[in-house]
C-alpha cells in the first residue's frame, strides 16, 4: 500500500471529525502537506481495484468453504451538497422517499467470523433527462442489477463462495441465472410477496402460476419454479415481530435444494454483517465525512473509509474487540492526552 494512503486510512480510524486534508497535515506535524492529500483523493488510484489489492492476502488466508458473499448497498446522505454525478436524488426505504446522498454496491465476503469488503460499485446518474412532466432528472447508464452481477462475477472468481445473499431487491431471474449458470454458485434471497410460482414444472410449461404468498410454507420448505428461470429453487416463509410488536413477513428463495428452513434462514442471517460494515464505517472510519465535491475526490475518500474499516476488522481479530471498542481506547488515550495539555496551557495561563 501506498504510504500516503497507508496514512490516510490510518488517519480516518482516528479523526474525531471532518475528515479534511488540512487537519491530517496538522495532526501529523507537516510530515505529509495537505496537497498530497489532495492530490492523492484527485488521482483516482483509490478505487474498487486498490481495495482489491489490499484485501487480497487477508482474504486468501481467511477463505473457506463456507465462505459467504453479501452484496448490498447503502446511502451516504449528502444534504447540503451540490448535486452531481454521485450526489444526487435516490430512494430511501427506510425513510418512503427520496434523498439526497451517494448511492453505492459494496461486495463483502464473511468467513470465519471476519467481513472483508472486497467490491466497491458506485452508481453514477451521468444521463440527464426530461420526465413527462418537463422536470429534469437524472439516471445512470449502468444498471444496479448488471453492477450486482459484476460484483459476485469478480468476487466468485477470486476466492470460494459457497452462496451469495441478497435482499429483495437483487431477485430477479437474471441474476439468480448468473450466480448459478455463470458463477457456479448457490443463492439465498429475500423474495417479495407479489411473486408467482409454479409447483410443478408441468405447471410452468402450462403456464399456472400461483402467488407466492399462498404456496409459501411457514418454517418449511418447497421446491418450486419460477417463470424465467431453468432451474427449480426452494421458498420459505418466516413471520417475525417488529421492535413496535407488528408482524412481519419475510420469503426466502435458494437454489441450494438440499437446504431445509432452519438451515436456509441460520445462513440468511449472515446478510446481517453488510449491515454491520455500513454502520461501522459511518460511525467509525469516516465515510461521511469528507468536504471534497467532486466525483473522483468523493470516491476515493469512500473507498479510503472501507480501508479503514478493514483495518479495524483486523485489530478486532487479533484483540478481540469489536471496532466501537477500539475507536473508544484510542479516543480513551486522546483524551488523556488532550486533558494534561489542557492544564498546561491552564497553569501557563496563571
Amino acid at each position: 500500500m501506498d504510504f500516503l494512503t497507508d496514512y490516510y486510512t490510518d488517519f480516518l480510524a482516528v479523526c474525531p471529525g471532518q475528515a479534511t486534508a488540512t487537519f491530517m497535515s496538522e495532526v501529523l506535524e507537516g510530515a505529509v502537506s495537505h496537497d498530497q492529500i489532495t492530490r492523492l483523493l484527485s488521482s483516482g488510484k483509490l478505487d474498487s481495484a486498490a481495495l482489491w489489492k489490499m484485501v487480497k492476502p487477508i482474504c486468501h488466508e481467511l477463505q473457506s468453504n463456507n465462505g459467504i458473499l453479501v452484496i448490498a448497498d447503502s446511502l451516504q446522505p449528502q444534504p447540503h451538497s451540490r448535486t452531481s454525478d454521485i450526489v444526487c436524488w435516490h430512494y430511501d426505504h427506510t425513510k418512503g422517499r427520496t434523498v439526497k446522498s451517494i448511492n453505492f454496491l459494496s461486495a463483502i465476503y464473511h468467513s470465519r467470523d471476519v467481513s472483508i469488503p472486497v467490491g466497491i460499485e458506485f452508481v453514477i446518474k451521468d444521463v440527464l433527462y426530461t420526465d413527462r412532466r418537463g422536470k429534469e432528472k437524472r439516471r445512470s447508464k449502468v444498471s444496479k442489477q448488471k453492477q450486482f452481477r459484476d460484483l459476485v462475477s469478480e468476487a466468485a472468481w477470486k476466492m470460494p463462495v459457497s452462496y451469495v445473499l441478497a435482499d429483495t431487491w437483487y431477485c430477479c431471474a437474471d441474476n439468480m441465472q448468473h450466480i448459478v449458470n455463470e458463477c457456479g454458485t448457490h443463492f439465498i434471497m429475500g423474495c417479495k410477496e407479489n411473486r408467482n410460482v409454479a409447483l410443478s414444472l408441468e405447471d410452468k410449461k402450462a403456464g399456472i402460476y400461483q402467488s407466492i404468498k399462498e404456496v409459501a410454507p411457514e418454517g418449511c420448505i418447497r421446491t418450486v419454479w419460477f417463470e424465467k428461470l431453468d432451474f427449480p429453487v426452494l421458498i420459505t416463509r418466516q413471520v417475525f415481530k417488529h421492535e413496535d410488536g407488528s408482524c412481519g413477513t419475510l420469503y426466502l428463495v435458494s437454489s441450494d435444494l438440499k437446504l431445509d428452513a432452519a438451515q436456509m434462514s441460520a445462513i440468511y442471517q449472515r446478510r446481517w454483517k453488510a449491515e454491520e460494515f455500513y454502520r461501522s464505517t459511518k460511525c467509525n472510519t469516516g465515510l461521511g465525512s469528507s468536504p471534497a465535491w467532486e466525483v473522483t475526490p468523493r470516491k476515493s475518500h469512500l473507498i479510503a473509509s472501507v480501508m479503514a474499516f478493514v483495518k479495524l476488522e483486523v485489530l478486532k481479530e487479533r484483540h478481540q474487540k469489536n471496532h466501537y471498542a477500539i475507536k473508544r481506547q484510542i479516543f480513551g488515550f486522546a483524551a488523556k492526552a488532550a486533558w494534561k495539555n489542557l492544564c498546561q496551557l491552564q497553569l501557563r495561563a496563571a
